[in-house]
């Protein structure tokens, strides 16, 4: 096992009423908050509502910035770091989904100096502190309520990032299944997908830690137990809960302790997917991970094999790699260009931004030739 440092400064507040603690500590975090909003699900789901009745309660001043776009774009970001400028404020509240909480990490840290977000992203400027971020979580997906990560992209350039700091962990973060229940099935699948792919990168990270590879075990076995029988009943709170907790704990650091890092592999190719055809994340990661697995079939063999028999007592690779596309099928995620109706120009695109932005894992590294390789597995 490699050292590592434990460390998650988040105060995670989690089931129903947990909103309830927001008017307790934000006395205490600031007096004036940028509220960051997505569409409209915030006021549909109740989770809207009741932040205002917090902050009321609270006696905290705020201002709204409404239109954080799935797959988060630079220009609002931007646009919310000059509000929160302009309004003097001195906290950050994302009401939403992982595209509001990245959104409003990259926000919190730029507002104090004005950094310019892209710059951030690109390693260009380094702002050394952020303001408070708070969370209420309304999709159980990226885990972004209990880490420091956050990605971004940019439609000029096409790109998509990823960025952590320690400066953008939530201070506090509020966990209330009930707030979900709105989520439609499609996004609830593409959130189920979301997970497996985060314990999968985890997974295949570099560094011999038996207990988090059974941690990754154990909440793999949790997603397939609930997955579809939550898109069968979705407005089952107890498997909304199972969902929401079992999101939070694929990426909030308990599967990558004792490694060396998480590969990210998968992530890096499927941004590509989402930048240019605007392609829901968990949808993009269903389609790329199969293909990345068959890619590296025969290098993590042995890998392939002990997670195919402690997941679901499978003991050959094509057969574990075959599961995988048959639970995301199951789901009803995608896991072909055909599923996604991308043309054959579409996939000439595609290609062409792999070639000239080179994706790759921190760990296994990809090759032009093996990019190509890929592109042929997803076919």
């Amino acid at each position: 096992m490699e050292t590592f440092i434990a460390y998650n400064p988040t105060k995670l507040f989690f089931g129903k009423q947990s909103i309830e603690y927001l008017s307790k500590h934000l006395p205490r975090i600031g007096q004036k908050a940028l509220l960051v909003f997505g569409g409209k699900s915030a006021k549909a789901n109740g989770a809207y509502d009741d932040v205002i009745a917090q902050l009321i309660k609270a006696q905290i001043r705020f201002v709204e910035f409404w239109g954080i776009k799935p797959n988060p774009r630079v220009e609002e970001v931007r646009e919310a770091i000059a509000l929160g400028i302009k309004e003097k404020v001195d906290m950050v509240i994302a009401v939403g989904g992982g595209s509001v909480i990245d959104s409003a990490k990259i926000i919190a840290l730029c507002i104090p100096k004005n950094n310019d977000p892209w710059n951030v992203m690109k390693g260009k400027e380094k702002p050394t502190h952020a303001l408070p971020i708070i969370t209420v979580l309304t999709l159980a997906a990226t885990g972004s309520e209990m880490n420091p990560f956050a990605v971004l992209q940019n439609n000029e350039t096409n790109e998509k990032l990823g960025f952590g700091s320690p400066f953008t962990y939530p201070t506090i973060s509020i966990c209330d299944p009930t707030y979900t229940l709105t989520v439609s099935k499609e996004y609830t699948a593409y959130g189920l997908a979301d997970i497996v792919a985060h314990l999968l990168e985890a997974y295949f990270g570099d560094g011999n830690a038996l207990l988090s590879d059974r941690f990754v075990i154990s909440v793999l076995k949790e997603v397939s137990q609930i997955a579809e029988l939550l898109l069968s009943d979705l407005q089952n709170y107890e498997l909304r809960e199972r969902m929401m907790w079992a999101s939070t704990c694929a990426l909030n650091g308990i599967t990558f302790h004792g490694r060396k890092s998480g590969d990210w592999g998968v992530h890096d190719v499927a941004h590509h997917l989402s930048v240019l055809f605007d392609i829901p994340h968990g949808a993009s990661l269903s389609v790329v991970y199969p293909a990345w697995l068959k890619l590296h079939r025969r290098k993590l063999n042995q890998r392939i094999i002990w997670l195919g028999n402690e997941w679901w007592g499978i003991k050959t690779t094509s057969k574990t790699i075959k599961q995988i596309e048959d639970f995301f099928l199951a789901i009803n995620c995608p896991i072909r260009f055909n599923d996604l109706n991308l043309d054959l120009n579409q996939q000439k695109t595609f290609e062409s931004l792999l070639m000239k932005n080179k994706p790759t894992g921190m760990i296994h590294r990809l090759t032009r030739a093996q990019l190509r390789k890929m592109m042929h597995f997803m076919k």
